[in-house]
């Protein structure tokens, strides 16, 4: 029989402290500053995308990359047709220098990918996944919203159905290894969270919260008048009490979050097509989807993420 203590206690198990941890900041990355805290990754597209991943200096030289001011821009070749026996479209996935394990990381941008075949993805990982755990932060495919946030772990991490936040549980196994990798998602309670709706608004703020006993993940739009004050001037310390409800959080109830996530790395990306965007191309996008990406380079010049910081604290 459940007592009114008992109730009490399993609701809080499914809810992340909040309100008691005041973090500074570590890291800022703006403009320059990302061509010195990230590495291009110029390797094969682990998801199997129609990309070809290029290093920093292809990168710059063909304006994929561009850092000036408070700008970084990251984006897909939108000039060239492709020879269907050849590489795919030029693009740009960077990766942090340092990692990081219990943290706030903040990210005021003003523009995501968009369109047919894209898939961008704003996420953290260790280098021996899925044994040190992935956290996707921004996740989305075809420039359709809402966003998607979600856990790839080893086996034996799983989620409630129900926790304290806004959006609404999709899947509940973290583990890599069943459910084709589907890990434990979230969708966003915002229609403006990601695709041409974020876009349309100026863009926005995530956050999100490491720590040993929850990982939490909010979404402000820029024009929202919720937005912490913290948050909209990049302050030097930040208290994720004052964040309000989180649109997506994890628990450790049901997955030791310790032994799940080591050190991260921070990771931003623009593939297309893949095991993601290929699979569930839309029927009202032309052709299919290798073969749009192929040959319509002109309809990539929306799928471009355009930061405007980056700031990590611990």
């Amino acid at each position: 029989m459940l007592t009114t203590s008992t109730i009490i206690l399993t609701l809080s198990s499914l809810a992340p402290v909040l309100g008691t941890t005041t973090y500074k900041i570590k890291d800022t990355y703006i403009g320059p500053s990302f061509l010195n805290g990230f590495d291009h990754w110029p390797y094969s597209d682990p998801t199997h995308g129609r990309v070809n991943y290029v290093d920093q200096d292809t990168a710059i030289a063909q304006n994929l990359t561009f850092a000036e001011g408070k700008t970084f821009v990251m984006r897909a070749d939108d000039t060239t047709v492709l020879d269907p026996n050849g590489p795919g479209r030029n693009s740009v996935r960077i990766q942090s220098k340092n990692a990081y394990s219990q943290s706030v990381m903040v990210l005021d941008i003003t523009h995501m990918p968009d369109g047919c075949a894209t898939w961008p993805a704003w996420w953290t990982t260790a280098s021996d996944w899925p044994t040190g755990g992935e956290i996707d932060i921004i996740e989305y495919v075809n420039g359709q919203a809402p966003n998607h946030m979600t856990l790839h772990t080893s086996p034996n991490c799983t989620q409630p159905q129900s926790r304290r936040m806004m959006g609404t549980t999709t899947s509940t196994d973290c583990d890599a290894s069943v459910n084709y990798n589907e890990g434990c998602g979230v969708q966003s309670s915002y229609s403006s969270s990601a695709g041409s709706g974020f876009n349309s608004i100026g863009g926005g703020w995530y956050a999100m919260e490491r720590t040993s006993s929850s990982i939490s993940i909010w979404f402000w739009p820029r024009n929202s008048p919720t937005v912490p004050s913290t948050i909209k001037a990049g302050s030097k310390t930040v208290n994720p009490g004052t964040f309000g409800t989180p649109d997506a959080t994890f628990v450790n109830s049901q997955c030791d979050l310790n032994s799940h996530f080591e050190p991260h790395n921070i990771i931003f990306d623009l593939t297309l097509c893949g095991d993601w965007a290929g699979n569930n191309y839309p029927s009202n996008c032309p052709s299919t989807c290798v073969d749009y990406v192929n040959n319509n380079p002109q309809s990539f010049s929306d799928a471009y993420w355009d930061i405007a910081g980056l700031r990590v604290y611990e």
